[in-house]
């Protein structure tokens, strides 16, 4: 017996699960997105013992613990989710702790970005190929249901094949000189950063249109720049890194091109319109307002004014529907939809990409 996400007790089986990690961005957005997934927290695990505690207090664990190997033999869990930080080279803590978790026996699911480097990518698929177990990543932006919707309406019959989508999200983009500093074992904070958060607009660029073949960019002396990502569809895909750019009127911008004059625009991951034009001439038609509701643009936006789910930022940001389907796979025995490892050795692999400098073609 459980509560499910309407508030009602049901009989609907969940998984039992550990969390390691009890930091400000699991106890904003991890922990209290669980209680809307099929999910039981089991026991909890900090290096700082008391903070595991007072965590397993808050969000309804049974356990705490200090060392995640203890929580592992101890505890009788399924799967378990991990939200670390980096080491003291700035190198994120993940591969270990997650290699740990699938040895044990345990699906994983954990936080972006999952590694600095392709190979500790691929010791954790060996890994979890040798266990059987799902490993999941935390790549938020392929559950938004704004990009979920714009996915939808672009695999739509009626839009045509996309042959044109960009991407705009507000990061700086390292120097040759940074990422050489990083790649020999320094910790530069511009690259640890730009690795945290270029895993959003890559993900998301690989959830609408796969993997990409090549890379080209450019960069200005501010930091900002045009990343340009060619498909072996023959689509194309821009990333305009708006560094400098004012977080206030959209951090945001989503765009996706048909063959068949249409097209879809995400505004700040909230806002997804369809546009499409009604037949109208050029120099003859007196009014605009013409075209069946078929034949016009449409527009899908949440409203706030009702404590609804999907105005909840556990759910338009993704978090609700991640966890749900990490769990869900696990309960149905099959791997996960995406956010898999494969996601994720492609996203590292364009991080180790932009190492390499602008000014030339990549192949990816």
């Amino acid at each position: 017996m459980r509560i499910g996400i309407k508030g009602q007790l049901t009989q609907e089986a969940g998984i039992r699960a550990g969390f390691i990690g009890c930091g400000s961005h699991s106890f904003r957005n991890l922990y209290p997105a669980l209680q809307f997934a099929p999910v039981m927290l089991v026991a909890t695990c900090d290096l700082d013992l008391e903070k595991a505690t007072a965590f397993a207090q808050k969000f309804g664990a049974q356990h705490a613990y200090s060392d995640h190997r203890e929580m592992l033999e101890n505890s009788e869990i399924d799967a378990v989710f991990i939200c670390t930080g980096y080491d003291a080279r700035g190198r994120p803590l993940y591969p270990d702790l997650v290699i740990d978790c699938l040895k044990a026996g345990k699906h994983v699911w954990f936080e972006k970005p999952p590694a600095a480097n392709s190979a500790d990518i691929q010791r954790m698929q060996s890994a979890a190929s040798v266990a059987d177990r799902n490993a999941m990543v935390g790549f938020k932006k392929m559950f938004f249901p704004a990009n979920e919707k714009a996915r939808e309406l672009m695999s739509a019959a009626g839009f045509g094949v996309p042959h044109l989508i960009t991407l705009q999200y507000p990061q700086y983009i390292p120097t040759v000189d940074e990422f050489r500093a990083y790649l020999g074992g320094e910790r530069v904070p511009a690259v640890m950063w730009f690795l945290d958060h270029l895993c959003h607009p890559v993900s998301l660029l690989l959830f609408l249109a796969g993997r990409p073949r090549s890379l080209y960019y450019e960069r200005s002396e501010m930091g900002g720049g045009v990343a340009t990502f060619t498909f072996a569809a023959g689509t194309v895909g821009s990333l305009a890194f708006t560094c400098g750019a004012s977080a206030n009127g959209g951090m945001e911008r989503t765009v996706i091109v048909g063959e068949k004059g249409h097209h879809i625009s995400v505004e700040n991951n909230t806002c997804v319109t369809l546009h499409r034009t009604p037949p109208i001439g050029y120099g003859d038609t007196p009014s605009f307002y013409t075209g069946t509701p078929e034949q016009a643009s449409s527009v899908w936006q949440p409203e706030f004014s009702l404590g609804q789910l999907y105005n909840k930022g556990l759910f338009l940001l993704g978090y609700q529907s991640e966890i749900n389907e990490f769990a869900r796979s696990i309960l149905e025995k099959r791997k996960p939809a995406k956010a898999t490892l494969e996601h994720a050795l492609q996203a590292t692999r364009i991080f180790e990409a932009f190492a390499q400098g602008p000014g030339r073609r990549i192949e990816l």
